[in-house]
């Protein structure tokens, strides 16, 4: 069963493999997810097949040159983070090729971003490896299944609302300078391919057959590793085949934090993203008491992310500094709880099975680079252009080091009954306050999920460089006091701004669900198995 997103549901109805709920952007990626299923597919499987599938249908908004998070509860034993996020690259480069082949844009999008693009944006990408590893140890069917639905889809595809939107704000800006990236996305009388018609992205379905064939490690050595290397290389930019061939997904335990009955396991650090939702839960302790904040508890959630987006998790350079800082902050939370408040583009698929195993992924390529490798329809990343993340400047880490990321792919289990939950969602610094406002509604005031996710929402904009430098965003039918103490500024219900929560949920009475956020489009599907 699949549908536009909105909540699903699916009881056990005999048609073979396993009960499998997904969550996903697009109706292809959820389709690929509930197709291995009825191949015996578990939730890993499941998010595997259609985090692929997202890569390659979700254009502008994510590539397979995206670095990513896999957040996995097996259905026996503790829960683990696969770290595919983006390294510094340059190994081996002189000091001079440092700070070359990027620029600067600023685009109206998401309430005015501004971004560095270009050849020197472009860092080692990860997704596929944490994809990769989180399979090689969970997964139950064979890889080149699991990328069949992205290859089939790599042949051509609908063009998405979401993908739509963010090409009509950023396409001549982004991708307008890069022949190869122009051509992918132009229909035959010289526009952007309308929502619905469909896409082909020239050479794209030979490399998506190339990696089901040889594995997630053809990114990263190989011919097709020299292509996108030395193309980067002739550009200006510093990624090298060096950077490519030492990348290694890492796998941790997850940070573990309580909201109502449940146990939700999440990014941990040195990423920004999983901190900032357990620091936020942790001072919500509780909140909403009713079905709805009301205006006092909107007054402490605004004051609860002014201070952890304000805290500065993602400025120390190195991982074990951003370690600290992620703990000194958590720390302070948990010995002071809401004392505290006294005095920071992707995309996301959520699934779960039938016996107790949850799988998030969140995947992310910045806002591109603009650059398509010639041959291979690799669109690829800017993440060392995000500069919520890189205050310093795109080239300003050793090369190896791993970037900081706001993603936060969570699951969840519910120890009276041993229900498992999976979500998450795309939106630069968005991703936490929705990902925390979900959950509070969800597990403190226990709406269902559906309402949980459709609820009115609001995010505390901190960006030091700008005027004002802390602006706090709500959507107009959010009734926020006027006395919050910052400043605000209403957008449109259901705005995109604020994120796309998807969440697969299953539990014994209800069995298996799955829900996508209204503020984009998306699908959900169910096999009840």
């Amino acid at each position: 069963m699949t549908e536009p997103a909105g909540p699903a549901r699916g009881r056990r109805g005999g048609r073979g493999g396993r009960g499998v709920a997904v969550a996903a952007p697009n109706d292809l990626a959820a389709q690929a997810g509930v197709g291995v299923a009825l191949d015996g597919g578990n939730a890993v499987d499941a998010a595997v097949a259609a985090a692929v599938t997202t890569m390659v249908t979700e254009p502008g908004l994510v590539s397979l040159t995206a670095g990513g998070f896999v957040t996995v509860q097996p259905g026996q034993g503790a829960p683990f983070t696969v770290d595919g996020g983006v390294e510094m690259p340059g190994r081996g480069l002189p000091p001079e090729r440092f700070g070359q082949a990027v620029w600067e844009v600023h685009t109206p999008y998401a309430g005015g971003t501004r971004m560095t693009i270009g050849p020197g944006s472009v860092a080692t990408p990860g997704a596929l490896k944490a994809l990769d590893s989180a399979w090689r140890r969970h997964g139950s069917l064979p890889w080149q299944r699991l990328l069949e639905p992205a290859v089939s889809a790599a042949e051509g595809f609908p063009h998405g609302s979401a993908s739509f939107y963010y090409l009509s704000y950023v396409h001549e800006q982004i991708f307008g300078w890069h022949p190869d990236s122009r051509a992918a996305l132009l229909g035959p009388d010289g526009t952007l391919v309308p929502v619905g018609q469909r896409v082909v992205v020239p050479h794209l379905a030979e490399t998506v057959r190339q990696l089901a064939e040889e594995g997630a490690d053809a990114m990263y050595r190989g011919d097709l590793a020299i292509v996108v290397a030395e193309h980067v290389g002739a550009a200006g930019g510093i990624l090298t085949r060096g950077d490519l061939e030492a990348y290694a997904a890492v796998v941790r335990p997850s940070l573990v934090v309580g909201t109502g009955a449940w146990r939700l396991a999440t990014n941990p650090p040195p990423a920004a993203g999983g901190v900032a939702v357990a620091a936020l839960l942790a001072l919500l302790d509780g909140l909403p008491q009713g079905s709805s904040w009301s205006p006092e508890e909107l007054r402490v959630l605004a004051r609860a992310q002014a201070l952890v987006l304000g805290s500065g998790l993602a400025d120390p350079d190195s991982e074990e500094q951003r370690t600290a800082q992620a703990e000194r902050l958590l720390a302070r939370i948990r010995a002071s709880g809401r004392l505290a408040l006294s005095s920071p583009s992707t995309a996301t698929v959520s699934a779960v099975d039938e016996r107790g195993g949850a799988c998030a992924v969140t995947v992310s390529s910045g806002y591109g680079s603009g650059m398509t490798v010639p041959g291979t329809g690799l669109a690829l990343n800017n993440c060392l252009g995000e500069q919520e993340l890189l205050a310093g400047g795109p080239h300003t880490l050793d090369p190896g080091t791993r970037l900081t990321s706001n993603m936060a792919p969570s699951v969840g289990r519910r120890d009276a009954d041993g229900a498992v939950l999976a979500l998450g969602s795309p939106g630069s610094d968005r991703i936490v306050t929705a990902i925390a406002q979900v959950l509070a509604l969800f597990g403190n005031a226990g709406l269902d999920l559906h309402t949980a996710i459709s609820r009115p929402r609001m995010h505390m904009r901190v960006r030091p460089q700008e005027d004002p430098p802390v602006l706090l965003d709500h959507e107009e039918d959010l009734a926020v006091p006027l006395d919050t103490g910052f400043p605000l500024r209403s957008m449109p219900s259901h705005s995109m701004y604020f994120g796309g929560v998807n969440a697969a949920l299953w539990t014994p009475a209800l069995g298996l669900l799955a829900s996508g956020d209204p503020r984009r489009a998306g699908a959900v599907a169910v096999h009840a198995g």
